[in-house]
């Protein structure tokens, strides 16, 4: 009756998430629901499994939600996205309007822009140069999933996504964790991408088929839409309401004050990782009024957090006169990172009370014995969960709560370098979330004025199959050269 209740538990959750049903509901009911089919006592595994597992998700990576949605929202309302995004369709022009809706989103995101800040700056720019290269519409959505949620969310070295941040306290690792192979699976990424969008765009000037038309009213009506707001808000680390709020420049910076920001984040993240923390005496976590931790399991998150607090005030310096309402704006920012990471440590409460249950023991065994070793079954794991969830951070955490102790012990028994179970774990997460219930693409599809029968196909090409293929090939590569 365990299994049985577990699996009843999940389909509960995903049939009236997708319905649009606040996570915060459901969440706490279907663990519930999992752990009375269990038998199991319900008000201790409300008040202390789920609330205690959420609570440290909140407790851990809250700063990185905070600091991160704010950051985004002050690129937005400086003009600096704007400005990044027509600089680079300026310099490719229309007739390389996939390559640069690509390298704008790419420059953003991995600069620690939130998604649905990127989604809604990038769209406009896509239709235009979309419109003028006569390249169709049902295409602009892949495009931007490309660039801004598959190589700068979970593969590229340093980035300062949520996902590659929650392995870190589990592995020890930093954000820089396998960069090699993260390099590897980026090129992997986007090469399968642009291929596969400039086959199709080649086909459709084949048939004659042009640009088509969206709704006028797309954007403004998504940023409003109860239903993309719901899901968005379990997906990525940006509540898409806030982005009305505060006041947009109506001039934009110099590319090179809208980039030294993105510049700086990188910077920092990768000095705090490889030289100021490492060699910082901080013995003293050791002890029990700093919870008996240890560099290890703290320093990725300082790294991050640190990178994108000097960002903020190097951003609010060099854009103060364009910021005519930092209040607002900040308050606008601040607020977006709230909903979002309460959803996911929802989701991350209902796979601790699962994992607490006597048959997820099954589910574990299960999981461990797939055939190809600890990096295979870490991948399926997190695959499955980001799947299930429709959340890459909320498969990731349930699957690293539940199997992440295991899989440190797998690794020391085996000599795996824990960087490359960071790497690959990332990367896993960041494939089968996209599937149709996914927030990021309810929200993108709202915003393009499509629809998942025009543009999912190729959505599932450029951000799933491309992500899959580069899944393989780390797992491949580091089986066989190790982490690099």
């Amino acid at each position: 009756m365990g299994l049985v209740g577990i699996l009843l538990a999940l389909a509960l959750l995903i049939g009236l998430a997708y319905r649009s049903w606040s996570v915060l509901l459901l969440a706490p009911l279907a663990a519930l629901a999992a752990a009375a089919f269990a038998g199991e006592p319900l008000l201790a595994h409300w008040t202390q499994t789920f609330m205690g597992s959420a609570a440290r998700f909140f407790a851990q990576f809250f700063p990185i939600f905070l600091l991160g949605a704010l950051f985004g929202k002050l690129m937005d309302d400086s003009g600096s996205v704007q400005a990044i995004a027509r600089f680079v369709g300026t310099k490719l022009g229309a007739r390389r309007a996939i390559l640069a809706v690509v390298i704008a989103g790419g420059m953003v995101t991995y600069g620690g822009v939130s998604l649905f800040v990127a989604f809604f700056v990038l769209v406009p720019m896509a239709q235009a140069l979309f419109r003028e290269a006569d390249i169709p519409h049902r295409l602009m959505p892949a495009a931007i999933v490309l660039g801004t949620s598959t190589f700068t969310m979970s593969a590229l070295p340093g980035t300062p996504a949520i996902q590659n941040a929650i392995p870190m306290p589990f592995f020890g690792t930093t954000p820089f964790a396998a960069p090699g192979l993260g390099v590897v699976a980026s090129a992997v990424m986007v090469a399968c991408g642009l291929w596969w969008l400039g086959f199709r765009e080649a086909a459709a000037r084949r048939k004659g088929e042009g640009y088509g038309g969206e709704p006028a009213a797309a954007l403004v009506e998504a940023a409003d839409d109860l239903t993309v707001r719901e899901r968005a808000s379990t997906s990525r680390e940006f509540d898409p309401a806030e982005l009305r709020h505060g006041q947009r420049s109506e001039t934009q910076p110099v590319i090179f004050v809208a980039v030294l920001p993105l510049v700086v984040v990188v910077a920092v993240n990768l000095l705090m990782s490889m030289f100021v923390l490492p060699r910082r005496d901080l013995a003293f976590l050791a002890e029990e009024r700093w919870g008996s931790t240890s560099l290890a399991a703290v320093g990725g998150v300082w790294s991050v957090v640190v990178a994108l607090a000097v960002a903020i005030v190097v951003l609010i310096a060099l854009n103060r006169g364009r910021l005519r309402d930092l209040r607002g704006t900040m308050d606008a920012g601040v607020n977006a990172s709230v909903l979002p990471v309460v959803s996911v440590a929802s989701l991350v409460g209902f796979g601790a009370v699962v994992a607490e249950l006597p048959a997820f023991t099954a589910v574990r065994d299960w999981v461990l014995s797939i055939e190809g070793g600890p990096l295979v079954s870490l991948a399926v794991s997190t695959n499955v969960l980001a799947a299930l969830t429709g959340s890459a951070s909320g498969g990731l955490t349930i699957a690293l709560d539940a199997l992440g102790a295991t899989y440190m012990q797998l690794a020391g028994e085996l000599g795996i370098d824990p960087s490359l179970m960071h790497r690959v774990a990332v990367i896993g997460a960041g494939t089968l979330d996209s599937l149709p219930h996914n927030g990021a693409v309810v929200t993108l599809l709202a915003v393009c004025g499509s629809t998942h029968g025009k543009s999912y196909f190729d959505i599932v090409m450029a951000g799933i199959v491309g992500p899959i293929v580069a899944l393989i090939a780390v797992i491949v590569l580091g089986s066989l050269f190790g982490s690099f």
